[in-house]
């Protein structure tokens, strides 16, 4: 269970549901119910499919390339870093445009899965475990869905204002994680 919440965490501040909240907001904004249901259903099947494939191929890839996991952790780190910097200095993920299949690019990712997720992931599972990180990254997205259900139920008790503040508050963690990922891959390293 231990485990389990310290995977937990540092992947719920990369998906950012409440960050995603005004987003999804935006893009579904006078959408039939039935299209913004199938919109969910898209963004959950990519999101997941592209994590559960990664976490399951992604070693395969570093061994292909020659990456080692403290190449990773540090280049995952910088652009966890860059990704933290530029939510904070935005007024949010808004420079994303709406197409036809938005529920798959970009909901699905680069919004809800996309670099922090993956480079997260990567590193969960070699310091809490396989299932522990891909139990936390299913409940992360199966909570991105509750919120995207009741989106404009949960908008309302926020307030646009309160989920920006809280995306920026995400933001900042995801920034502190991109530091501690990028310290102990040079630790891993000069170690190895």
């Amino acid at each position: 269970m231990h485990n389990f919440l310290l995977a937990f965490i540092p992947i719920f501040v990369a998906v950012d549901a409440i960050g995603l909240l005004p987003i999804f907001i935006s893009l579904t904004h006078g959408l039939d119910e039935k299209i913004k249901q199938k919109v969910i259903v898209e963004s959950i099947l990519t999101a997941s499919c592209l994590a559960i494939g990664f976490i399951f191929l992604g070693r395969a890839v570093f061994k292909l390339l020659g990456i080692t996991i403290g190449d990773f952790m540090v280049a995952g780190g910088l652009v966890l870093f860059c990704i933290a910097v530029m939510d904070i200095l935005t007024s949010g993920k808004e420079r994303w445009v709406t197409t036809q299949e938005f529920g798959v690019v970009p909901l699905g990712t680069p919004l809800l899965v996309g670099p922090a997720v993956l480079t997260t992931s990567i590193i969960l599972i070699d310091q809490y475990g396989l299932l522990p990180t891909l139990i936390s990254i299913l409940l992360n997205i199966l909570f991105t869905v509750v919120m995207f259900c009741f989106s404009d139920f949960l908008i309302k008790i926020i307030g646009e204002g309160g989920s920006r503040a809280l995306s920026k508050v995400m933001a900042l963690l995801l920034a502190a994680i991109a530091v501690m990922m990028i310290r102990k891959g040079i630790g891993h390293i000069l170690s190895g």
